[in-house]
C-alpha cells in the first residue's frame, strides 16, 4: 500500500490491522532511512493554542498576512497534496488550524521530509505567520514543522466523526479525537464538579476523604462489589456511599462536610446506571432537610447558570430550572395520580387497592410499604419538572429522623427531575436507641433474603452514643446532572471510562 493510499480518508475498507503493519513499517523506514526518532522530542514551545490563534489574528481580511510568528502544535486531522504545496488540518484542545506548506517557504529538504513522512494523525509542532486565504480561510503559512509523534493507527471514519458507540465507549481516545463535542460534553462535566465545589465552600463546607475501601458496606440500600484483603485475610467491600463516615466526622465536631468522589454498586446497567458513578455527599451539622432542599435548588440554578442559562432542552423537552423548585408530599402525589389516600387508608385496603392495579407487594405489607411502590409505578417518571418530593415512609428510611406529627414518615425529600432522581435528603437520625432499633429491622430483611438492606455498624452506633448534633445531609448524583445539562442520552455519554463488558 503506498503512503499516499495510508493517508487517504478513502480507506475505510482496508482492514484496520493492515494499515496499522503498514505504518509500522514506514516508522522503521523512518528511523533506518533517516536516523529519526519521532517519539524523542520531550517538549514544543507553543506561542498560542490554535483556539487563541484564530481569535487574534481573526481580524485579517481575504489575502492580507501577518508577519508575526506563531508556534503551534497538534494533531494533523486531514492532508491533501499539491506538488510543491500541501494544505493540511490541524486540530488541538482549543480548535482547529489551516496550515499551508510550500516548498519555497520551508525549503526543499524540509518540505520533502513533511511530505514523505507525515500522516494523519500524527502529532506536529509548527512555526509559521498567519494569513487568509482568497476564500476566506484563516491559516498559516508554515516556515517549520517538526514531527514529534509518529500515529501508527489511522483515525477513523473518514475523519468525520466516530459513530459507532460501542467502539467510542470502548476507545475514549478515539471518541475524543474524532468527535470535538464529546470533549465539549467533558469540559462542561468539569464545570458542573468545579460549580458544586463553589457553592458548597461558599457555604463553608470542607472538602474530605472517606475510605473507598471497607469492612461494612453502608449509608445505601445497594448490593456492594465484594474484594478480599490478602494479609488481613478478610473480605473488604468497595463503598456503596459515603455517609456513615461523613457523620462520623460531624460527631467529631466538624460542622460541615462534603465528599465528591466514585461509589460503586454492583447491580443492573442501564442509560442511567453505570456500576461506578460520581455523587457528592454534604452534612451540615444544625440543619435539616429543609436546609439541603435549599442547598440543592443553589446548586442545581449555578450550574445551569455556569452552563449557559435555566431553560435546558433535554432530548426535546424543556426543563426550567428557575427557582423556587416545586414541593410536594409522596402521599399527595401518588393521591393526585390514583386517587389513593395512603395517609388515610388502612393497610388491608392498601393491599386491595395494590392488587387491583397490579402493584406486586409483599404479603402483609402496611400501606406504608406500598405508598413508594405505586410512587415508583404511577408518579416518578412524570415528575419533569424539578419537584421536590417528600414525606417518605420511615420503612424505606432508615437513616433518617421521623416526622414528628407523623412518625411513619420521615423528614426526608428526594429531588426529581425529567423522572430521575438526581438528589436524596435526610433531617439525619442522631438517636442511637432508635437507630440500632431501625438496623436491627434492616439486618432482619437482610436475613430474609433483602440482599440490599443496610448491614449492622455497631460502630456507627457507637459514635453517635457520643452524641451527634441535628443535622442535615444529602447525597446528590453528578452524572444524571451532567446528562441533563449536556442533553445526553446515556450516562455513558457523560463517564470517560464507563464500565464495559470485556471483548
Amino acid at each position: 500500500m503506498s503512503d499516499e493510499l495510508m493517508n487517504s480518508a478513502e480507506v475505510n475498507e482496508v482492514p484496520e490491522e493492515e494499515i496499522f503493519r503498514q505504518r509500522k513499517a514506514k516508522l522503521e523506514r523512518l528511523r533506518s532511512e533517516e536516523g529519526y526518532d519521532p517519539y524523542v522530542n520531550d517538549h514544543w514551545d507553543r506561542t498560542h493554542m490554535l483556539g487563541e490563534a484564530r481569535g487574534e489574528f481573526d481580524r485579517l481580511a481575504p489575502e492580507e498576512s501577518s508577519d508575526e510568528m506563531v508556534s503551534v502544535a497538534g494533531r494533523v486531522m486531514r492532508l491533501r497534496r499539491h506538488g510543491k504545496a500541501a494544505f493540511a488540518d490541524l486540530m488541538d484542545e482549543s480548535g482547529a488550524l489551516q496550515l499551508y506548506f510550500q516548498r519555497d517557504e520551508m525549503g526543499e529538504k524540509e518540505y520533502a521530509f513533511f511530505k514523505k513522512w507525515v500522516d494523519s494523525g500524527d502529532i506536529v509542532g509548527v512555526r509559521g505567520t498567519p494569513f487568509r486565504t482568497r476564500s476566506g480561510e484563516l491559516s498559516l503559512k508554515v516556515k517549520e514543522s517538526v514531527l514529534l509523534s509518529k500515529a501508527l493507527r489511522a483515525l477513523p471514519e473518514k475523519w468525520h466523526g466516530l459513530k459507532d458507540t460501542e467502539v467510542r465507549y470502548r476507545r475514549r481516545y478515539v471518541d475524543l479525537i474524532a468527535n470535538p463535542e464529546v470533549r465539549d460534553t467533558f469540559r462542561k462535566r468539569a464545570l458542573v464538579i468545579n460549580t458544586y465545589r463553589k457553592v458548597l465552600e461558599k457555604n463553608g463546607t470542607l472538602d474530605v476523604q472517606t475510605p473507598i475501601l471497607s469492612n461494612l458496606a453502608g449509608g445505601a440500600n445497594a448490593r456492594p462489589f465484594v474484594t478480599h484483603h490478602n494479609t488481613l485475610d478478610i473480605d473488604m467491600y468497595l463503598r456503596i456511599a459515603t455517609e456513615l463516615h461523613l457523620k462520623r466526622l460531624i460527631v467529631g465536631m466538624f460542622d460541615r462536610v462534603y465528599e465528591m468522589g466514585p461509589n460503586f454498586r454492583n447491580e443492573g446497567m442501564d442509560p442511567r446506571h453505570n456500576p461506578e458513578y460520581t455523587a457528592m455527599e454534604v452534612y451540615w451539622a444544625y440543619g435539616s432537610y429543609r436546609d439541603m432542599m435549599a442547598l440543592a435548588e443553589e446548586i442545581l440554578v449555578a450550574c445551569a447558570d455556569a452552563l449557559g442559562g435555566r431553560k435546558v432542552m433535554y432530548q426535546g423537552t424543556e426543563i426550567d430550572f428557575t427557582p423556587p423548585f416545586k414541593v410536594a408530599t409522596m402521599a399527595d402525589l401518588v393521591k393526585e395520580e390514583t386517587g389513593v389516600d395512603f395517609i388515610n387508608i388502612s393497610d388491608a385496603d392498601a393491599r386491595k387497592a395494590a392488587k387491583d392495579r397490579g402493584v406486586d407487594a409483599p404479603r402483609g405489607a402496611s400501606r406504608y410499604d406500598i405508598l413508594p411502590l405505586f410512587f415508583e409505578r404511577f408518579v416518578e417518571e412524570k415528575l419533569i419538572q424539578p419537584t421536590f418530593v417528600f414525606g417518605h415512609p420511615t420503612v424505606i428510611s432508615p437513616l433518617s429522623k421521623r416526622n414528628r406529627e407523623n412518625p411513619d414518615v420521615t423528614e426526608r425529600f428526594e429531588l426529581f427531575i425529567n423522572g430521575w432522581e438526581i438528589a436524596n435528603a435526610f433531617s439525619e437520625l442522631n438517636d442511637p436507641i432508635d437507630q440500632r432499633s431501625r438496623f436491627e429491622d434492616q439486618a432482619r430483611r437482610k436475613e430474609e433474603g433483602d440482599d440490599e438492606s443496610h448491614p449492622f455498624d455497631e460502630d456507627f452506633i457507637n459514635a453517635l452514643e457520643y452524641g451527634m448534633p441535628p443535622t442535615g445531609g444529602m447525597g446528590m448524583g453528578i452524572d444524571r446532572t451532567v446528562m441533563l445539562l449536556t442533553n445526553a442520552r446515556s450516562i455513558r455519554d457523560v463517564i470517560l471510562f464507563p464500565t464495559m463488558k470485556p471483548v
